[in-house]
């Protein structure tokens, strides 16, 4: 009887205490429900009053938590009131542990034995009560299972049913008539949202019929006061419910009495369709074959309103699509997306219509306009080197080197001493009265003196004096000390201050674009500007003007380039600018859409491989 019982779990409960309870036999029993909190009788045999519970069952509660946990049986003893002291208690409390996929408990009988063997048949026979649990959770799982499978097996009828229509016509009135069929309805019908109401479009087991029917009218009230809910509206509504059935109350009242259940058809998550059945009202709906309904509307929905989409001509597709756009666009939804696609639209339109400054960017470098060389005076010997590339010299102040004029000394002394003695030649002839050897000492005398002048101003020449204030472009020589030099051989190279420009390497891509901005520029009577940055300051621009293009190329860095020479605006302001720095120059040649600026050299590489 228990093998095959198939009632609700709480009956059965109590059936498997009874047939224990007689079988074993047990005085009673008891199956309780282990709560995350709490233990919970479900159900007590044979039935005790409420609120006087035997003191078994107390001892019962206590237990079942560790029990459950070991999951192994427990014996408590219960004695009794007239049991004499230390004789063993002839009443045992049985507690068994429950363990199934939807059950935590444990189940309990109260057993007399006299005897230990006795207990243990008895025991024998209650420990089967798991076994029956399990078996009966078996068959409702299977039960449920197969209820599973027929509802999905259901469904898929109706959907290959729905899909030998190639049109929305037939298959909106396929779907309404299998649901009709197999759900035992007196008619099932399906509306589609339109706007802001729904349309019938079709009835089951109806060919025409016209909107101004009150019977339709009525139905397509009641779709609307499902979709607008977004939930199923079932008449008559069950106790609790939340949701208003006025519309299908009138529905069930004009046209009936019927029982009726709404449910809203979701494409994408949002309510675009109803479908309404209805029955006698002596036989309702139940939940179990609602949730049937929704399966197969579920799988059915995609195929019915992707052929309702397609029936509709294009214009009112486009339409559709058009205002679906604009609700989405105007909507409160996608406030992320929407605010994205517009700040990419704006940056789109800002690149293709606004205008920016085209600039041609090259390296430069700074040179000198002029540039002072500074020979050897005379030959000799370096002694001392003051200055080295770069430094800043004052004019007729700064020492750039000196030579050694140690050689130079003793012969200016020998030249002394030679002018000291034709001088006594010339005192000894006059006094002797030869006047002709006076004249001829003192004409040695004065040659001498010449030759000691002239040594004396190379010895001057010596301190190598800067001419002019500027700055030092070329003498490396401070690891030449004591190294000969020759006259005229270049020691130092100074450049002014004042006299620097730049000339800019502008590759050969660029080259086209500045020659065209240039000869417009003095066809205008303009000048052509631009700025540098130097590496040593790269926050400080430099204005300048072209003054030259080179019309030959030049290889640099095996790449092929043209020099342009600029000349440097206000350089005074500029005095840490000397020869030798480098850095990037930039060259307006005229406003451009900044879509062609950023896209002109992909565009020309394009050009070439493709032309290639």
């Amino acid at each position: 009887m228990l093998g095959r019982f198939e009632g609700p779990p709480q009956q059965f409960m109590h059936r498997l205490l009874d047939v224990q309870c007689k079988s074993a036999p047990a005085e009673a029993g008891a199956i309780l429900l282990l709560g995350d909190e709490s233990v919970r009788v479900v159900a007590v045999h044979p039935e005790v009053k409420q609120g006087a519970a035997p003191e078994w069952l107390r001892r019962c509660v206590e237990s079942v938590p560790e029990v459950a946990r070991s999951g192994k049986p427990a014996v408590i003893p219960l004695h009794a009131a007239d049991d004499l002291y230390g004789q063993p208690a002839r009443r045992q409390l049985l507690v068994l542990p429950l363990a199934t996929a939807d059950f935590q408990g444990a189940a309990a009988f109260v057993v007399v034995s006299s005897s230990d063997s006795e207990l243990g048949t008895r025991r024998e026979r209650l420990e089967l009560t798991p076994l029956f649990m399990s078996l009966y959770g078996a068959r409702v799982e299977a039960g449920r299972r197969s209820s599973d499978l027929e509802r999905l097996r259901i469904a898929m009828q109706t959907l290959a049913a729905v899909n030998e229509h190639a049109r929305f016509k037939g298959a909106a009135m396929a779907l309404c008539n299998e649901i009709a069929s197999r759900w035992r309805c007196d008619r099932v019908g399906l509306g589609i949202l339109k706007g802001r109401y729904v349309q019938l479009k079709a009835l089951s087991h109806t060919e025409k019929f016209s909107r101004k029917m009150a019977l339709v009218q009525d139905i397509e009230a009641a779709m609307e006061e499902c979709l607008d809910q977004d939930v199923e509206v079932l008449h008559p509504s069950a106790a609790g419910a939340t949701y208003v059935s006025r519309a299908a109350q009138e529905l069930s009242t004009r046209h009936g009495p019927t029982a009726l259940v709404s449910l809203p058809l979701r494409r994408k998550g949002e309510a675009a369709a109803v479908l309404a059945a209805e029955r006698p009202a002596d036989q309702p709906f139940a939940l179990e074959e609602i949730e049937s309904l929704r399966l197969a509307c579920d799988l059915c929905t995609p195929r019915v309103m992707s052929l309702s989409e397609q029936d509709r001509w294009l214009g009112a597709r486009a339409a559709t699509a058009v205002g679906k756009g604009a609700a989405a666009l105007v909507g409160p939804k996608h406030t992320w997306a929407k605010l994205t696609v517009i700040l990419i639209f704006a940056a789109i339109l800002f690149l293709a219509f606004a205008k920016g400054d085209y600039r041609a960017e090259a390296p430069f470098i700074i040179e000198a306009t002029e540039r002072q060389v500074i020979p050897a005076p005379f030959d000799g010997y370096l002694k001392s080197v003051s200055v080295e590339p770069g430094d800043v010299v004052e004019a007729d102040k700064t020492v750039l080197a000196t030579l050694d004029t140690a050689e130079l000394r003793l012969e200016l002394a020998s030249k002394r001493a030679e002018v000291a003695g034709f001088l006594k030649q010339a005192a000894a002839a006059m006094r002797d009265g030869k006047t002709v050897e006076a004249q001829i000492a003192q004409a040695q005398a004065d040659k001498t003196r010449a030759q000691m002048r002239l040594l004396e101003h190379r010895i001057r020449q010596a301190t190598i004096v800067s001419p002019l204030a500027g700055c030092v472009v070329t003498g490396e020589l401070k690891r030449q000390i004591g190294a000969p030099v020759k006259t005229r051989d270049v020691l130092f190279e100074i450049a002014p201050l004042e006299s620097l420009r730049a000339v800019l390497s502008v590759p050969e891509d660029l080259i086209a674009d500045v020659s065209d901005a240039y000869r417009r520029s003095r066809a205008e009577g303009k000048q052509l500007d631009g700025e540098l940055a130097a590496a040593a300051r790269p926050d400080t621009l430099v204005r300048c003007v072209v003054e030259r293009i080179n019309p030959v190329a030049e290889v640099v860095n095996q790449r092929n380039v043209f020099k342009v020479r600029v000349r440097l605006l206000d350089t005074e302001a500029y005095d840490w600018m000397q020869p030798g720095m480098e850095g990037v120059s930039k060259t307006h040649i005229g406003r451009r859409r900044y879509v062609w600026i950023w896209t002109r050299r992909l565009v020309n590489w394009l050009r070439m491989k493709l032309w290639m």
